[in-house]
């Protein structure tokens, strides 16, 4: 392939970043937001976040896009291709989020929300304080899993005619014909990406673990094994008792 076919296939990279970090960014947000909201007192919240989250869990992010590109000016609004693309996936992923922030929060230990009642915490206190600090170190694995899985979505967006990845891969591979090496860059492409997201979100889970005191560290006074019938000092057995 030319210099400029690879500047094209760069292009699309290019526009799949913006893509997934804008998308990212909206449905952590919606993630967030309807996650608490389905764990509030008050019972049309609840009602409302998860009727949110079941329609959006329950339909298709493809048929989303079209509804809000070329559907949604029949009423009077008009999105361009990459918001339209961006509104979709963060709102389909961002149903997906809510429940790992749901159930991350319900992880937390009682007694912790006890401790912090206790302590005569507001409930704001108690869950920025005490709730979320524990509950984030757990969200971030199933979170790089729909991040990873955002990132492979945003292929969808090509039905659009935005120019990302999967889209400036077709133009190429319709100017050169050579499928299997216009395919297998744009594979190379979406793995390399996908493995820094993994690598910056395990730093970040360990970080996370790390601010409320869970990081595993080495434990240098194990006891070496010691052959059967050896006597030692600081050596055990079951039960307690000495040889």
């Amino acid at each position: 392939m030319t210099t400029g076919l690879y500047e094209l296939l760069f292009k699309g990279l290019w526009v799949t970043l913006q893509l997934t970090v804008f998308s990212a960014v909206l449905a952590a947000l919606i993630a967030f937001a309807a996650g608490l909201a389905r764990l509030s007192r008050f019972w049309i919240v609840r009602f409302v976040s998860g009727v949110y989250v079941e329609f959006f869990r329950g339909t298709s992010a493809l048929v989303l896009m079209f509804w809000l590109f070329f559907a949604l000016p029949l009423l009077g609004w008009q999105l361009a291709a990459l918001w339209a693309g961006t509104l979709a996936l963060g709102l389909s992923y961002g149903a997906y989020g809510s429940e790992v922030v749901r159930g991350a929060i319900r992880a937390v230990p009682a007694a912790q929300r006890e401790a912090a009642l206790a302590l005569s915490f507001t409930p704001w206190q108690r869950m920025w304080l005490v709730i979320l600090p524990q509950a984030v170190p757990e969200m971030v694995p199933p979170f790089c899993n729909l991040l990873i899985e955002l990132l492979k979505g945003t292929a969808l967006a090509s039905v659009l005619g935005i120019g990302e990845l999967a889209f400036g891969a077709q133009l190429v591979r319709l100017a050169t014909g050579q499928s299997a090496q216009v395919y297998g860059i744009i594979l190379v492409m979406y793995f390399v990406v996908a493995f820094l997201i993994t690598r910056g979100m395990r730093l970040l889970e360990r970080r996370a673990k790390a601010s409320v005191g869970r990081v595993p560290q080495r434990d240098r006074t194990t006891a070496k094994r010691v052959p059967p019938g050896a006597v030692g000092p600081g050596v055990g057995t079951i039960g307690g008792g000495a040889r």
